[in-house]
C-alpha cells in the first residue's frame, strides 16, 4: 500500500511539465535524462497511474496535474517555512501566480499589487484568461489564486465572493444611427458585433437573452483580444458590444458611446479562489484582492 510520496520524485515531474521535455528538466536539476525518466515511472508505478502525456512538449494527465499542484505547494510551504525561520539565504523574492480575466486586469485589478506591502518581497506572474476559464489554471497547478467566475471551488482551494462586474451594451453614436435603427431584438441579429475571441460567448448570451433564445449575435463579428481594445473598436464604430461599465462610463459621459437597450445591464459575479495553505503571503494578497474589489465592484 502506498503511504507517501517521494518528494524528489514529485519535484523531479514538476521538472519536466514546467521545462517541457526530460532533457531540459535534466539539465535544470543538474541531473541525467535517464535519472529523470527513472524517477516518473517510479512515482507512476507507485501511484498506479500515467502521469505524464509523452507529447512535445509534455502535458500531465489529470492525476499528473494532482501532483504538479502539490509540487507547486510544497515549494510554496517551503519557501515560506525558510523565511519564517530567517534561512532563505538566497534573498529572492516570492513569487505569486495569478489568473485574471483581461476585463478586472484593465480597471480594478492591478492597483491590488500596489497595495500589498513591499515588505513582503512579492514578485506577481500575472496570467490573463477570461473568468469562465481561470479555474482551469488552478486545476492544473499553473497558478495559486484566480479570479474566476465559478463559485464552486477547485479541489484543495477556497473560494470567496468578489462581487458583481457590470457591463453596458453600448455602441458608438455613428454607428447606432447607421446599423441599429429598429427594434433592437431584431437589429441585432445582422449588426457588426465586437467579440474578444472565439471562446467568448458573452455577446451571443446577451442576444440571445434578449430575443428569447432565438440565436446568437451577428456572423458579422471581429475579434479584438485585450481589454483596451475591445473598448477602442466598439467607440470607432466596427460594431457594438458589452463593455465594463468602468469603461463604458466616462466615454457615455463624453458622447464617444451610447447606450443600448434601455441601458440594460449585464452582471457577471467574480469569486477569488486560492490554494488552501497557510501562507502569509496568499493571505495578504487574498485580502488586499477582497478590499480592493469591495471598492470596484458591485455588491
Amino acid at each position: 500500500m502506498m503511504t507517501d510520496l517521494p518528494l524528489d520524485q514529485v519535484r523531479t515531474l514538476l521538472a519536466v511539465v514546467d521545462e517541457g521535455t526530460f532533457d531540459a528538466a535534466a539539465a535544470a536539476l543538474h541531473v541525467t535524462p535517464s535519472a529523470i525518466s527513472q524517477r516518473v515511472k517510479a512515482l507512476e508505478q507507485r501511484t498506479g497511474r500515467v502521469l505524464l502525456l509523452r507529447t512535445k512538449p509534455v502535458r500531465p494527465t489529470e492525476s499528473g496535474e494532482v501532483l504538479v499542484r502539490l509540487a507547486r505547494q510544497v515549494a510554496r510551504l517551503e519557501h515560506d517555512a525558510y523565511a519564517e525561520l530567517g534561512l532563505s539565504g538566497t534573498g529572492e523574492p516570492t513569487r505569486v501566480s495569478v489568473a485574471v480575466n483581461a476585463d478586472s486586469l484593465a480597471t480594478w485589478f492591478l492597483p491590488v499589487l500596489t497595495r500589498v506591502p513591499e515588505e513582503l518581497r512579492l514578485c506577481f506572474e500575472l496570467r490573463r484568461e477570461d473568468e469562465d476559464h481561470t479555474a482551469a489554471l488552478l486545476r492544473e497547478g499553473v497558478v495559486m489564486a484566480a479570479v474566476t467566475s465559478s463559485p464552486d471551488p477547485v479541489p484543495g482551494c477556497s473560494v470567496r465572493s468578489l462581487g458583481r462586474m457590470r457591463y453596458l451594451p453600448v455602441a458608438a453614436p455613428g454607428f447606432a444611427a447607421r446599423r441599429l435603427d429598429g427594434p433592437l431584438e431584431e437589429v441585432l441579429l445582422e449588426a457588426p458585433v465586437v467579440v474578444f475571441d472565439r471562446r467568448d460567448d458573452f455577446q451571443d448570451g446577451f442576444v440571445r437573452r434578449l430575443t428569447r433564445g432565438r440565436r446568437g449575435a451577428s456572423a458579422l463579428r471581429h475579434y479584438v483580444p485585450t481589454s483596451e481594445g475591445f473598448v477602442d473598436a466598439v467607440a470607432a464604430g466596427l460594431g457594438w458590444g458589452l463593455v465594463p461599465e468602468a469603461q463604458a462610463e466616462p466615454m457615455l459621459r463624453a458622447g464617444r458611446l451610447v447606450p443600448l437597450a434601455g441601458g440594460r445591464a449585464t452582471d457577471v459575479p467574480l469569486y477569488w479562489q486560492q490554494w488552501r495553505l497557510d501562507s502569509p503571503a496568499l493571505a495578504q494578497v487574498a485580502e488586499t484582492v477582497t478590499a480592493t474589489a469591495a471598492g470596484a465592484l458591485r455588491g
